[in-house]
């Protein structure tokens, strides 16, 4: 530690205070009654400010930099701002003593001879409290909760904000020992608050808030005055008797004198964040001082001993970056390290540690033995089992207990200073001198060699790994590298200030100047890059840097070098260089270089660093085929470009050694088929559609569908063309490719027939189909797509499908609730049975639902149905009874829909006019003339029809023909007559008419055997059938095997109508009125529009 003067002024009467404002700009001093204002920077003097009328023994500055109070003899406080105007002034009742701002609060505790008062900008007035001695000094905490008085009888009393004492410190000497200066240690890391505690009984202690004294006093031998902190906590400065300032550690260890003065010393202060110091004599001197700690420090490969705190030593492993603190309590002048050997020089003696292990990461050091003797040095070396101590131009060799084995004399001074290594007891110093002369020394040998001598100063020295070169720094900053044996100078470099071999590599060094790192390989030119400090060791690709006090080790990559020699194909020697550090980049690069290069071992070497199995691989089959005597480098070449990706230069290689289907082959591998089709062998088209079909593949692969179909298509792919088209829904595209199809190609064009149904497009689906003849898929087709009509056509002109088609229509109805019409279709289809089946399902669900009118119209249907299965005459009689049984229960349901609707019937018989009562014995037949009643399908009401039967040997077509004679009729004849009196005039319709009944040869015929059991029908001649008017006859029309069914109406003037489906009878009104209601026939609900019978 030295400290240098930077400004000195002296002022006419005793400094007794001094304070600094915050930033450091201002310092203030209390100088006679005056305050002297000082610019810190150059000592000027800004301002002297006068307010007091008497000496000014005290001053401080707040914390926050806004205002600063002084104390004086005068008994007054005075605030000043920061713009050194006077603000505000108090007094007490006797002299200031002290003064001191709260770092938090800013709230002001001024002390006088008798009491202490607290003053806040916040209060207007001062609170104060009597103290039972004179106060001398004080301090706040760094939270400013407690304030600290020293008192001139030897007691520190600690106090809260609000003046209340909390703990009470009595000194050992009581009033023999006044408190003279106490301050709290500033640092934010202590955990506890340390006081510090100078007292006129010479003595220095700490405590803590608690009142615990740390450690034990410690003595000074002189009488203090002042005691301040650095701004971090971590040295003391104390002043007073012995005219001087000395620095101490924060725990009491005196390091050395700042500055010596000429009077007492009653201030002095550190500078805010900053290693400068000012003093404040008796005589008025003030003193500003700049404090320099040296490095104090050695360096051994991976690891740094360095001073710490004055009195510490950390060693730092710059590897694994693990640190060790080794606390010597006394002033650390030297530190040497060597291998497992750590020296420590202290004031009084010299400490050898030893490492507990040979583990090169063990951290754990031991005293392995003391030299207590004082020694002068300006070098200390240490090796195995001495160390060397360099003083000028004297070395001393000293065993570790103290005895001096060997010294050397020098012819100038010793500059710098190493150990090379060597066995233990026989160890190499590298010595460089002042006058340019470089010695090795062996320990165990009293005679220097002299390697080389230069015009210049040496300033630092290395020799590289092997002993063969030596590179020295000299005065000039330039580094030269010398070959030892030869003596010759192999290069110089400009801008150095210190040099470093690799320890690793023969041909490299660095090293540092004007801000940069120069790292040079072989002959090859410097390679620079930023970088701060000095390099003091070079170890494989770490450099290690001593930047201000900090030790770093700094990965640098070799790549620079590596790339040099790599630029002259030395691939040996850039392996080499690699091996020491570099990226993964510069590894791959290496290994690509090589290989180019055909340099397979360091290839192999390279890639196996970088884990490339594929380039492995490659190298593995290239040398095995030169075991097969292959020798055809351009051959390997191809093969190695082609891996790298250069496929141009590759196929160029393929070409010129006469493989060019090596380069079509790798072409169409990478999908370049633009380039393969250069080396398309005389147009073969095999080989012109795999490498077309190859593109498409590539083009599928990639997401490019488009461009797949249009290949695949070009090369008569069709189906892979299809698949990738109905896949993506493009129906245009499937529609060309149908139709440029031929229709021998089934399989393709089934597959566009496929999609084309998938894509909802059954258009394009028929099509297809039609092309190729597949009626039996068109049919399918029209079936799933439900498109009923074509179905239909199609079977119609086919009738082999009629079951494929009809039975799926049936049953689709049958899905959709839609069950007359399935059982039509069942019957279309031939499939009498689930015709039947359908029919006697919906009648049953229309009894069970109790809708007779329903049930009635479903087995009229069934009647129907076993009719027409009837024509078979394998089963005529059975269907014709069904037939039979089917109708009566039609209109018994029929009838029944009415009579469950409560509808009254009172039946007349229009054969023989007989009432007949409502519940018959005899059935739906006259009690008298057993005529059978004929009822409206709708009412249920007696129609006024009479059935009569055909004599035999007329046909149904003779009878029809005599009916349709029309024989003429007779008129009526409707006659008025009119009749007047006096008052009034009458019109009267006189109706004269031929009897009906004599002329109709019908009406003869109604006549029958009164009393008579069994029925007699009516049965007419020809000549009663052309005495017939046709709008009096109702014909029901049945086909074979049954007969047709003749009525006559005998009130020819009230219409009855007869459905042509059904055969059931209506009053025409009604069954208008129903039709209108419901469009179709109320009993067989065929439809109005529906032209079949």
């Amino acid at each position: 530690m030295r400290a240098v003067l930077t400004w000195r002024d002296k002022a006419e009467q005793c400094i007794y205070d001094l304070a600094f404002k915050p930033d450091g700009t201002q310092l203030i001093l209390a100088a006679g009654n005056r305050l002297l204002v000082y610019d810190t920077s150059d000592g000027t003097l800004l301002q002297p400010l006068k307010g007091h009328k008497d000496t000014v023994y005290c001053v401080a500055y707040a914390k926050d930099g806004k205002r600063f109070a002084s104390g004086s003899a005068d008994k007054s406080v005075i605030i000043w701002t920061s713009k050194l105007e006077g603000i505000l002034k108090y007094t007490h009742n006797d002299s200031i003593q002290c003064v001191s701002y709260n770092p938090v609060t800013h709230q002001l505790a001024s002390c006088s001879s008798n009491d202490f008062g607290l003053w806040s900008p916040e209060q207007k007035s001062v609170s104060k409290h009597k103290s039972s001695s004179k106060i001398t000094c004080c301090s706040w905490t760094n939270d400013g909760q407690y304030l600290a008085l020293g008192m001139f009888n030897g007691i520190i009393s600690i106090r809260n904000k609000n003046g209340e004492e909390k703990v009470k410190i009595e000194r050992p000497g009581g009033s023999l020992s006044p408190i003279w200066s106490i301050c709290w240690n500033p640092s934010r890391e202590e955990h506890n608050d340390i006081l510090a505690v100078a007292d006129w009984g010479q003595k220095l202690s700490f405590y803590q808030l608690s009142g615990k004294q740390i450690g034990r006093d410690r003595s000074l031998n002189f009488d203090p005055c002042c005691i301040s902190y650095f701004t971090k906590g971590e040295y003391i400065l104390l002043g007073g008797s012995d005219k001087q300032v000395s620095l101490f550690t924060k725990d009491g260890v005196r390091l050395g004198t700042v500055g010596e003065q000429n009077s007492w010393v009653w201030t002095c202060k550190v500078k805010p964040d900053s290693n400068y110091v000012v003093v404040g004599c008796q005589d008025g001197t003030i003193s500003f001082y700049q404090l320099i700690f040296s490095t104090v420090h050695g360096l051994y490969k991976d690891r740094y001993a360095y001073r710490d705190s004055m009195t510490d030593v950390i060693v730092q492993h710059l590897i694994t970056e693990q640190k060790v603190r080794i606390k010597c309590k006394e002033l650390v002048k030297k530190i040497a390290i060597y291998k497992n050997r750590l020296a420590i020089q202290l004031p009084e003696k010299i400490l050898i540690y030893e490492l507990y292990s040979d583990d090169s990461s063990d951290m754990h050091y031991r005293v392995k033995e003391k030299i207590v003797k004082k020694f002068e040095c300006n070098l200390l070396v240490v090796c195995a089992d001495h160390i060397i101590l360099c003083q000028e131009k004297r070395l001393q060799c000293l065993s570790f207990s103290g005895v001096k084995e060997r010294e050397w004399q020098m012819e100038s001074l010793i500059r710098y200073i190493k150990v090379i290594g060597g066995p233990p007891g026989r160890e190499g110093l590298l010595v460089g001198l002042k006058n340019g002369q470089i010695l090795k020394i062996f320990v165990d040998n009293l005679f220097a060699i002299v390697l080389l001598k230069q015009a210049t100063a040496v300033r630092c020295l290395d020799m590289s790994a092997s002993r063969n070169k030596l590179a020295v720094v000299d005065e000039n900053d330039t580094c030269l590298v010398y070959d030892i044996h030869t003596k010759e100078l192999l290069f110089q470099e400009p801008n150095a200030n210190s040099v470093a071999w690799n320890t690793q590599c023969e041909d490299m060094l660095c090293f540092s100047g004007g801000g940069y790192l120069n790292i040079k390989a072989g002959t090859f030119p410097v390679h620079q890059q930023k970088l701060q400090g000095f390099v003091v060791g070079y170890n494989g690709s770490k450099i290690f840097c001593l930047h201000v006090f900090s030790m770093s080790a700094v990965e640098v990559p070799q790549s620079a070098p590596m790339y040099q020699y790599l630029d002259r194909k030395m691939f040996k020697e850039a392996y080499q260089i690699a091996c020491l550090g570099v990226t993964d980049t510069d590894w791959r690069e290496l290994a690509m270089e090589a290989l180019e290069g055909l340099e397979f071992e360091t290839a192999k070497k390279a890639f196996t660093r970088v884990q490339d199995l594929r380039y492995l691989e490659l190298i593995n089959s290239i040398e095995e085929r030169k075991k097969r005597g292959e020798t055809n480098n351009d051959l390997f070449l191809a093969d190695v470009f082609s891996y790298q990706g250069k496929f141009h230069e590759a196929a160029k290689l393929y070409k010129r050694s006469g493989h060019e289907n090596l380069a079509l082959d790798m072409y169409t591998d990478l999908c370049m088929f633009e380039y393969a089709k250069d080396f398309l062998g005389s147009g073969d088209p095999k080989e012109t559609k795999m490498l077309i079909t190859k593109q498409a593949d590539w083009a599928r692969n990639i997401n490019e569908p488009k461009a797949a179909v249009e290949m695949y298509i070009s090369a008569g792919e069709h189906v892979k063309a299809i698949e990738i088209s109905g896949d993506h829904g493009w129906v245009d595209m499937l529609i060309d490719i149908a139709r440029k199809l031929d229709k021998a190609e089934r399989e393709p064009l089934l597959m566009c027939a496929h999609y084309f149904k998938k894509l909802d497009n059954p258009g394009y689906a028929a099509e297809t189909y039609l092309k190729i003849g597949d009626l039996k898929s068109l049919v399918q087709l029209h079936v799933e797509t439900q498109r009923w009509d074509e179905a239909f056509a199609l079977g119609e002109k086919h009738p082999e499908f009629k079951d494929d088609i009809y039975v799926p229509y049936a049953q689709w109805l049958a899905e959709n609730d839609r069950f007359e019409e399935a059982q039509k279709a069942f019957h279309k289809a031939g499939r009498q049975e689930e015709a039947v089946r359908v029919l006697e399902q919906l009648t049953h669900n229309a009894v069970v639902e109790s809708r007779f009118n329903d049930a009635a119209y479903y087995y009229w249907m069934l009647s129907m149905q076993c009719l027409n299965i009837a024509q078979d005459p394998a089963q005529k009689d059975v269907m014709l009874s069904k037939f039979h049984h089917f109708q009566h229960l039609a209109e018994l349901y029929h009838g029944y829909h009415a009579i469950h609707r409560y509808t009254e019937l009172v039946p007349l018989c229009y054969r023989c006019s007989t009432n007949n009562p409502l519940l018959n014995n005899l059935g739906n037949v006259c009690i008298n003339c057993r005529q059978p009643f004929v009822f409206s399908a709708s009412s249920y009401e007696v129609l006024h029809l009479v059935e009569f039967y055909l004599e035999e040997g007329i046909t149904d077509e003779e009878a029809v023909s005599l009916i349709d004679l029309e024989a003429p009729r007779h008129k009526r004849e409707n006659k008025w007559q009119e009749i007047t009196s006096n008052n009034s005039q009458t019109l009267r319709l006189d109706e004269t008419m031929d009897s009906m009944g004599d002329d109709d040869p019908f009406t003869a015929k109604l006549s029958f055997e009164q009393g008579g059991s069994e029925f007699v029908p009516v049965v007419v001649s020809r000549s009663v059938l052309r005495a017939m008017s046709r709008r009096d006859v109702l014909i029901k029309r049945w086909p074979p095997p049954l007969q047709w069914q003749y009525f006559r109406s005998l009130l020819p003037d009230a219409s009855i109508t007869m459905c042509p489906s059904c055969f059931q009878m209506f009053h025409s009104e009604d069954y208008e009125l129903l039709v209108l209601q419901h469009t179709c026939c109320p009993y067989c609900r065929r439809r109005i529009d529906d032209p079949s019978p």
